[in-house]
């Protein structure tokens, strides 16, 4: 469905709801929902719920729908998806179970001393600035390249925000070291890690992994999931 505004569109989400996003722009990807299936799994009962780098609200609004019981607090610095959220939350209803926020993940004083949340997703960039053409369309840059940086970022405030029993949820490429290392390097541990390939002729190529704070000591789990099969479906 197209919006009175030429430039967007309002497409169904998840459920009844919907979500608006820019033609043009950055759009809603198999990343956000790969990424929202796992946050959903880890921690159904979750009462506070943060999103990083949220965008258009795509993952969190996703993982919102399955999860009862929890407040969505959404970070985006960039306006424009900041602004497409806001209306999105109003299209749906949504205002009393989200808190949308204009501001810079890597603040530590975006939230007053003691706050903490049961579970935290991200779908950072993970483009190194210089490694990818940049993209003309500034929201579609910003989603790409990592101009505010990257996963050791959303690593950094997850460990400043989440609950110590909290869970961290992020996706990330399964070839590039720093999916392993960033974590570590920001005092966390991945105790799952699901790697993804989308078609059969491919590889291993996007991992989903959940984070628990480094003093957590519980069994790691790897899994392998083929989003197609041979045949295309």
């Amino acid at each position: 469905m197209t919006t009175d505004r030429e430039a967007e569109t309002l497409d169904p989400l998840v459920g009844t709801w919907d979500v608006l996003q820019l033609r043009r722009g950055h759009r809603g990807s198999t990343d956000d929902r790969l990424t929202a299936w796992r946050a959903i799994a880890q921690r159904p009962e979750a009462r506070t719920y943060l999103d990083l780098g949220a965008g258009v609200g795509t993952v969190g609004l996703t993982a919102l729908w399955h999860l009862p019981h929890a407040h969505l607090t959404a970070v985006e610095a960039q306006e424009v998806s900041h602004g497409l959220f806001r209306r999105t939350v109003e299209h749906n209803g949504l205002q009393e179970r989200v808190t949308a926020v204009h501001a810079d993940i890597r603040d530590p004083a975006l939230f007053a001393e003691g706050t903490r949340f049961d579970l935290v997703t991200g779908s950072p960039p993970y483009i190194p600035v210089g490694s990818g053409t940049m993209s003309p369309h500034p929201q579609k840059a910003h989603c790409r390249l990592e101009i505010r940086g990257g996963l050791e970022v959303y690593c950094e405030a997850a460990r400043r925000w989440m609950a110590p029993d909290g869970r961290f949820v992020f996706v990330m490429l399964a070839a590039d070291e720093r999916t392993e290392r960033f974590p570590v390097e920001a005092g966390l541990r991945i105790v799952e890690r699901t790697d993804v390939t989308f078609r059969d002729d491919q590889g291993r190529f996007i991992a989903v992994c959940v984070c628990a704070h480094q003093e957590v000591d519980v069994p790691r789990v790897d899994r392998h999931l083929q989003v197609r099969g041979p045949d295309g479906k």
